[in-house]
């Protein structure tokens, strides 16, 4: 498995998958035609239909700027994608053809360019299943955040920190800032609302949903506005990872050092459903992304308390079971509706997976590998209309409340 460097990136919203990839393919595509006066790119797929939502073609205009550039929203071609999110560059000069890439956004920030090994990153850990890294922790009597740091060296703890400070400015930012999101949803920032409206009486339990809420809500309206995030695993499901991790913070005074071990067992299960599934929402749906995110601060959760292997194994595999079939349905493809919500609920059953796993975990009859492995297959089955397409779910919503009006 790859670095936990290339799963937390830090970064710009409002998508991983929709503004960094295309951003980070269309400057490596220019970086080998640098002498081109024009240059055209074909965005078929997921990018196609909520491109425009997504900012997509501001960030690949912008990537070869001040180069004259031609974004082509291309939907669905006769050929087969190699994946949802697919791409054609082209390169001219004086009206001429003199290059041509085929390159894929496949969550994250990630990219795969057809046919090269440019994007590949180098592997730092052997195991690449939880099983076989459970075995190994017990064998050599660590915990998995040791065997993050064993294998990373003592620089990803660095690393982290600049994560969780990164992670913890957007929180600050969000719950700073009120207004509308751009976009024409007229969607109001609610962050600082949630965080100041208390009540006297509010029991322990109103409390705790309320600020974590207000903190995952802060993270995504930041995303959505095109603000600095940390992608975990992507910028969509951005805010589920810093909102727990920074209440439990403030309620039981974790030291920013165990919050840094938290991250790196977070980290590693984002990075076993990166490797042996998708974080891709347009590959399949929101479970990739929310599940993933859910499954990671659940386990980052069961780290700050030292609970065992069988524990965050237990919570992980909750938090993503109960995520299976989750379509990705963004209104107008914008990442608002029902996206910043999504997030603040995930982060409320990441706390509940956490409850759980105190209790539960020696009942366990699902490996997390199962889970990983069911949510590809559930998210190849789901219908290319659920998968960041804006063409269901309650995307169709204000797509038939759009065709009255012009009726």
């Amino acid at each position: 498995m790859e670095s936990l460097k290339h799963l937390y990136k830090i970064g710009r919203g409002p998508s991983s998958s929709h503004t960094m990839g295309p951003d980070k393919a269309a400057r490596l595509f220019r970086a080998k035609y640098p002498q081109a006066d024009k240059y055209v790119v074909y965005l078929y797929g997921s990018l196609s239909d909520t491109g425009k939502g997504h900012k997509t073609d501001v960030a690949v205009i912008e990537a070869f700027a001040p180069v004259k550039t031609d974004v082509i929203f291309a939907g669905m071609p006769s050929f087969p994608l190699p994946h949802e999110n697919t791409m054609d560059f082209y390169a001219e000069k004086d009206g001429k053809r003199i290059g041509f890439a085929r390159i894929m956004s496949v969550g994250g920030g990630d990219i795969v360019v057809e046919g090269s090994e440019v994007a590949k990153h180098r592997d730092v850990y052997k195991e690449n299943t939880f099983a076989e890294i459970s075995e190994y922790c017990l064998s050599h009597n660590i915990r998995i955040s040791d065997y993050v740091f064993e294998n990373e060296g003592e620089e990803i703890k660095e690393y982290l920190r600049t994560v969780w400070e990164t992670m913890k400015q957007s929180i600050h930012d969000g719950l700073s800032t009120r207004g509308i999101l751009d976009g024409g949803l007229e969607v109001e920032r609610k962050a600082q609302l949630l965080y100041n409206q208390t009540h006297i009486d509010e029991s322990s339990t109103t409390r705790e949903n309320r600020l974590v809420c207000a903190y995952a809500f802060a993270v995504s309206e930041q995303n959505a506005a095109g603000k600095v995030i940390v992608t975990a695993p992507t910028c969509g499901a951005c805010a589920v990872v810093p909102s727990v991790l920074r209440y439990m913070q403030e309620k039981r005074g974790f030291s920013d050092e165990q919050i840094i071990r938290a991250l790196a067992v977070g980290g590693i299960i984002g990075d076993l459903v990166k490797t042996n599934a998708s974080i891709s929402g347009a590959e399949c749906g929101c479970q990739a992304e929310i599940g993933t995110a859910c499954s990671m601060a659940a386990a980052a959760l069961c780290e700050l308390f030292s609970m065992g292997l069988g524990q965050i194994e237990y919570a992980a595999e909750v938090a993503m079971e109960h995520m299976l079939g989750l379509t990705c349905d963004p209104v107008c493809g914008l990442v608002q509706i029902p996206c910043i919500e999504r997030n603040a609920v995930a982060a409320m059953r990441a706390i509940n997976a956490l409850s759980l796993a105190n209790f539960l975990s020696n009942t366990r009859r699902i490996s997390f590998d199962d889970v990983v492995k069911t949510m590809y297959r559930t998210g190849k089955d789901i219908s290319y209309r659920y998968k960041e397409t804006a063409k269901g779910g309650l995307a169709e919503i204000e797509l038939k409340r759009k065709r009255n009006e012009d009726k």
